[in-house]
């Protein structure tokens, strides 16, 4: 679950301050950039469901005039950047609108997410499906084989995400997109047909390579053809898409009761969005920005026109055009994150992660099936199903809430809330008295934990880390943080069954809480609250020039 996986390159397109409205008119050349941004409602559709800029189909709390803004503007902005008191800066605007778009961001925003759909399934498909396969595969006494069949996806994933940014900035968004299709289809193909345990692996291998690479591209996409004024909103319906994916998955497990063999089915499924996924890339845009990178001038204002109208191709040509002659310092090398500038603020993206990691949130996926049937609960996959809603249900609000309460507050109250559920979770298991409500507790407790994390502790690193990274480091320690994701994804998923084994659910929940009461330590004495303010005033006091 993550996911917060937001990967930005370069940031000389479109900027990330979509809270910061500039008035006025000024040269392009000159330092600040600013206009006004009109906004229109009009008629989109999303994965073929008609909806108009009020509606995504899926209520994100947002208030009619905000959401508005979001789906039915084609306002444009850009982060230019200049060089001033020895320091990168970073400001953005708006530009300035004449007419109403032609064009809809919102079609190749939902192909995009169809990525973000696998992501989730792939992670959550193994939750009510691995007691079957255990058995079918012969592995039903071996912990340690259903750890590997688990954490491969995640071993595949560390890769894939790593490879994702390189393989966008060779082949373009929309083909790596189309090239990420392979492994996941193949992936799936295996899991579902697979007769032993190494097949299984190998399967579980490639998706996971297949959901690496677009955790690390769906986000970027997306970033590079959406307004300004919306990019912190589609984090948040990247996230979504990704707590649907779970869901979908937990859902899809529920006939496994009556057909042990429906396990083979839940795998196949996942070929249907891999298929859809190429094909809509292949009739996608690629990314102007992109495209202006590579030299390819026509076919950027090609794109252009697509995504945004012929009215604006002027307009988004000009800014590209700013904003590569803004940029001043170069890209950092991979030793830079470490340099006294920026070890700080690296540190503080790579914690955010690995404290996300430690409170246990992917063991809560995988296994809350098999935890609510040691608890005595017979409808298990239901259970987990509930747990999948929460999930969807607790982001909805926190994409109302992100640019209302703040970022660093809403991680803290995550983390208090999900170091209570994990307590009470523990105490169930363990104090006589609580031994008849176990099973209610054990699905209100992992219920509570679940809406806890998704209202901050889920969300928030994703749209932190882009806000909090100066331009020049961005990527790699994006890339950096998403490999210490993996890697405690990775070792959590493979050990949590043995773990529980030897020391009890009980320990292991209480373990849980722990780590996230030390997360709340963390985050009040080194997160800085990034609401409200520019990315000149973040840098500053995160990375100073030397």
């Amino acid at each position: 679950m993550q996911a917060s996986t937001f990967t930005v390159k370069g940031n000389t397109g479109f900027g990330l301050q979509n809270r910061r409205i500039l008035q006025g008119v000024s040269d392009l050349r000159s330092r600040n950039l600013a206009g006004k941004s009109l906004r229109m409602t009009e008629r989109n559709s999303c994965f073929g469901v008609s909806m108009d800029s009020a509606s995504m189909g899926i209520e994100l709390g947002r208030a009619r005039r905000t959401v508005q803004s979001v789906f039915g503007s084609s306002a444009k902005a850009r982060s230019h950047r200049v060089r001033a008191a020895g320091k990168d800066i970073e400001d953005a605007a708006p530009l300035k609108v004449q007419g109403q778009s032609s064009g809809s961001v919102l079609p190749y925003v939902g192909v995009a997410c169809l990525g973000a759909i696998l992501f989730g399934y792939h992670l959550g498909v193994v939750n009510g499906a691995l007691e079957y396969l255990a058995k079918d595969l012969g592995i039903a006494e071996n912990t340690v084989i259903q750890g590997w069949i688990v954490s491969t996806v995640l071993a595949g994933a560390f890769v894939g995400s790593f490879t994702g940014g390189v393989l966008a900035d060779k082949f373009g968004r929309t083909k790596t997109f189309i090239l990420d299709a392979i492994p996941l289809s193949v992936g799936a193909f295996l899991c579902t047909t697979a007769q032993s345990v190494q097949a299984m692996i190998i399967g579980r291998l490639l998706t996971g390579i297949g959901i690496g690479i677009s955790s690390a591209i769906v986000p970027l996409y997306i970033s590079e053809i959406s307004p300004t004024e919306i990019r912190g909103t589609l984090g948040t319906v990247n996230q979504l898409f990704i707590c649907i994916g779970i869901l979908v998955a937990l859902v899809v497990g529920l006939p496994l009761s009556g057909n042990p063999s429906w396990w083979r089915t839940m795998f196949g499924l996942a070929l249907i969005p891999s298929v859809l996924l190429a094909i809509g890339m292949a009739f996608s845009p690629e990314s102007p920005r992109w495209l202006y990178q590579q030299g390819r001038i026509s076919e950027a204002e090609t794109s252009i026109k697509r995504l945004y109208g012929k009215e604006k191709v002027a307009e988004v040509m000009g800014d590209l055009e700013a904003s590569a002659r803004g940029s001043s310092e170069p890209d950092a090398g991979w030793l830079d994150l470490f340099s006294s500038r920026y070890r700080k603020v690296v540190s503080i993206g790579a914690a955010m992660f690995l404290l996300q990691q430690l409170a246990g949130i992917n063991a809560v996926v995988y296994y809350s099936t098999a935890v609510f049937r040691s608890a005595g609960i017979t409808s298990d996959v239901a259970a987990s199903a509930l747990v999948g809603a929460a999930n969807v249900f607790g982001t909805t609000v926190a994409s109302s809430l992100m640019d209302k309460q703040g970022r660093k507050s809403l991680l803290l109250i995550s983390y208090t809330g999900m170091a209570a559920s994990m307590m009470l979770l523990s105490l169930s298991f363990t104090w006589k008295v609580l031994t008849p409500y176990s099973g209610t507790l054990a699905v209100l407790g992992t219920v509570l934990y679940v809406l806890s994390f998704s209202l901050g502790a889920g969300p928030v690193p994703a749209l932190l880390l882009p806000e909090i990274f100066a331009s020049r480091i961005r990527a790699k320690a994006v890339a950096l943080s998403l490999g210490v994701h993996w890697i405690m994804n990775f070792f959590i998923g493979l050990y949590f069954l043995s773990i529980v084994t030897k020391f009890g659910i009980s320990t292991v929940y209480m373990g849980f809480a722990l780590s996230c009461l030390v997360a709340v330590v963390y985050i009040t004495g080194n997160v800085v609250e990034t609401k409200g303010r520019s990315l000149e005033e973040i840098e500053r006091e995160l990375s100073p020039a030397i």
